[in-house]
């Protein structure tokens, strides 16, 4: 069997497995806080966004939009959140418009290392990327944002070798762009995820996310899911919560 007929997963499944994954988190969370099950199956939709994310900043063309429209919803996400709950938590939306902040960061130190350019260019987008991971880490250490600082970060590390349209690059790191290892990189980045969380074995599920991303084919599907995310992500939680109210 070749690795084409194995990888049968396209965007549009990966997504729409870690939104399903999300409502078993969130149905375990306000129905059955008790059963502990829901919470483990629902841990392996967030690395599933996360690469989800990492993908999207790879091939977006605006990359000030697609950061604009991330961080507006995660904002009005929050000030709805703040009004319902009195509570400064910062949601996923959140954690996932700090990881495309570092990866637009990440992307622009590599174009200037690789591409002909002045030392001080070099410098500058070094210093801006350290600059952007040192406030990111900040942050997350100031407010209780969603799965911390490693959880920014889980995006960012899918997207270490992402060379595209990155000019002179030399052959020995294109072969480096590849899926296994943006994957493995993945499980790095998990690992660090989830020994922050220890001693709790609840975030070890995520690492089945892994097995999952590596039948991605690389495809987007049939369906254009480009705002998915966004209008799911609040739209199941204010279905979820008044549900709980009724009941």
């Amino acid at each position: 069997m070749s690795v084409k007929n194995v990888r049968i997963c396209n965007s549009n499944i990966i997504k729409f497995l870690a939104a399903a994954l999300m409502v078993i988190d969130h149905v375990g969370l306000l129905f059955f806080p008790n059963i502990a099950l829901f919470r483990y199956i629902g841990r392996v939709s967030m690395p599933l966004f996360a690469f989800a994310i990492s993908e999207g900043c790879r091939y977006t063309k605006n990359k000030t939009k697609h950061f604009a429209l991330l961080f507006g919803l995660a904002l009005l996400c929050q000030i709805v959140y703040y009004v319902a709950m009195h509570s400064l938590y910062m949601c996923i939306l959140v954690t996932f418009s700090l990881s495309v902040l570092t990866i637009y960061a990440l992307q622009n130190f590599k174009k200037s290392l690789l591409e002909k350019g002045t030392l001080q260019q070099k410098i500058l987008s070094g210093s801006v990327f350290a600059v952007v991971v040192f406030l990111v880490w900040r942050f997350c250490n100031t407010f209780e944002v969603d799965y911390g600082f490693w959880g920014c970060m889980l995006p960012v590390f899918a997207s270490v070798f992402d060379f595209r349209g990155i000019e002179n690059v030399p052959d020995s790191l294109k072969k480096w762009d590849c899926l296994l290892v943006r994957v493995v990189c993945m499980g790095v980045g998990l690992l660090l995820l989830c020994f922050s969380y220890y001693p709790s074995i609840a975030p070890f599920f995520a690492l089945f996310s892994l097995p999952i991303l590596l039948l991605y084919n690389g495809e987007k599907g049939k369906w254009n899911t480009k705002y998915f995310f966004y209008i799911f992500y609040p739209a199941h939680l204010v279905l979820l919560q008044v549900l709980a109210w009724i009941l």
